[in-house]
């Protein structure tokens, strides 16, 4: 079959909810390291990595021959029996999350680990209010629709009471209008006026991404979480770290709060995991987590395949020392992102990020008053780089931001590739 034939049945037989990037979607049929190929017979260079989930390059042969090995000895007998790879992988959890995290619990994706972080932070506190931040996003069930604050990703009116959104800690679009560092990182302060006037005044925490990724990779300013966990805990609540996309070396440390000075009660995993495979993780401090005495299961959470393909994926970033790689690649990245920016000031008004999770915030304005967005900018950079060869993304309330996320394994030449591709696409869009 040729992709226009893929494309049809995929429009037939599938949601339309599945939105895809593109005019026409590139239909993607194998990958190597750090290059997929699509099933017209094109290769591309990929700068998203599965959002951010391929950690270790496409189709990892160690990966590869790890999880092949498990599936010859057993797949699944679900997490009502534990098994080797399962406490494995757990142990290993406990040993590099930061501060006291030590038990973990096992589900399948970022948006379950999300659910059940509320649940024990509700269970534990015995309160049951919930603090989570605009521009955020924390997944597809009811409960993570309402604890994002992204309209476009809100199917439905929120029906699940006790979420409290603060303002994001959004420097370039500031919703305070204030200026950092002079403003004090108010953003942060405002979370105590927010529980003491929308709340009873006992909370069960907050939820919070070290970096925002659906809402544009939102970089906070150092600060922040000090401030925020400080009030948060205050009021009776703990602090759930969402590392779903920071997490595993992504931005130049094995998790993205290691750069802010605090320590979570809980953390939330997913994606870059596993390089790929299905798994989904919360780990929290031991008291947090035995304050749930009431059974529950997540059927194919701790799924020895995936669990397996994860502890072979954390061996490799640290055996290759992949996140001190991320901030050296991130900086030569954020470096030649920097440059576009003094290029084409009239496109680009934002770069921001941290190691390898870098983002572009695209204007109509160059001045720092008038940043008005331009998703229209976005889509077209979109195509043009798809013409030469680039995958990228996309995100942000407005449309207008382009996330790029490539492999932690992504060599020196790749960039400079990218780069100069980018700055083709941004001279057409220019034009």
């Amino acid at each position: 079959m040729l992709s226009d034939e893929i494309r049809k049945k995929h429009q037939e037989y599938l949601f339309p909810a599945g939105s895809h990037f593109y005019e026409k979607a590139v239909v993607l049929t194998e990958g190597k390291g750090n290059r997929l190929c699509d099933l017209d017979g094109r290769s591309y260079l990929d700068f998203f990595g599965g959002i951010l989930t391929i950690s270790v390059g496409h189709a990892n042969d160690e990966v590869n021959q790890a999880v092949i090995a498990q599936m010859a000895r057993l797949t699944h007998v679900s997490a009502l029996y534990p098994t080797v790879p399962m406490v494995e992988l757990a142990e290993i959890l406990a040993h590099i999350t930061p501060g006291k995290l030590q038990k973990c619990f096992f589900v399948t994706s970022g948006t379950e680990a999300n659910e059940t972080a509320v649940m024990m932070a509700q269970s534990y506190t015995h309160n049951q209010e919930i603090l989570a931040l605009r521009h955020g996003y924390s997944g597809r069930s009811l409960l993570a629709q309402a604890l994002t604050g992204h309209a476009r990703w809100r199917a439905v009116p929120s029906q699940v009471a006790g979420v409290k959104h603060a303002p994001a800690r959004y420097c370039c679009r500031c919703p305070l209008k204030l200026t950092y560092p002079s403003c004090g990182v108010a953003c942060a302060q405002q979370i105590e006026e927010i529980i003491e006037t929308t709340t009873t005044g006992r909370i069960a925490g907050l939820l919070a991404e070290p970096i925002q990724g659906v809402g544009g990779f939102i970089t906070p300013p150092q600060e922040y979480f000090e401030i925020a966990v400080q009030i948060v805990r205050k009021y009776g609540g703990v602090f759930i770290a969402d590392e779903v996309q920071t997490g595993f070396g992504r931005t130049g440390k094995m998790w993205g709060i290691e750069h802010y000075n605090v320590e979570p009660d809980m953390m939330t995993v997913a994606k870059g995991i596993a390089n790929g495979h299905p798994l989904g993780a919360l780990i929290a401090t031991v008291p947090v987590a035995d304050s749930l005495r009431k059974p529950s299961i997540s059927t194919f959470g701790g799924n020895p395949v995936s669990c397996v393909a994860a502890k072979t994926t954390i061996e490799i970033i640290q055996r290759d020392h992949l996140q001190e790689r991320a901030k050296e690649m991130g900086d030569i990245l954020n470096n030649g992102l920097q440059q576009l920016q003094h290029k084409y000031p009239r496109t680009i008004g934002d770069v921001r990020g941290m190691g390898l999770m870098q983002a572009l915030e695209l204007v109509v304005d160059e001045t720092v008053q008038n940043r008005t967005p331009h998703p229209q900018a976005t889509l077209r950079l979109l195509e043009e780089t798809k013409k030469r060869g680039l995958l990228i993304g996309k995100g942000g309330l407005y449309g207008n931001v382009v996330r790029i996320a490539p492999p932690l394994t992504i060599q020196k030449d790749d960039i400079q590739e990218a780069i100069e591709i980018l700055d083709e696409s941004f001279a057409c869009i220019e034009k």
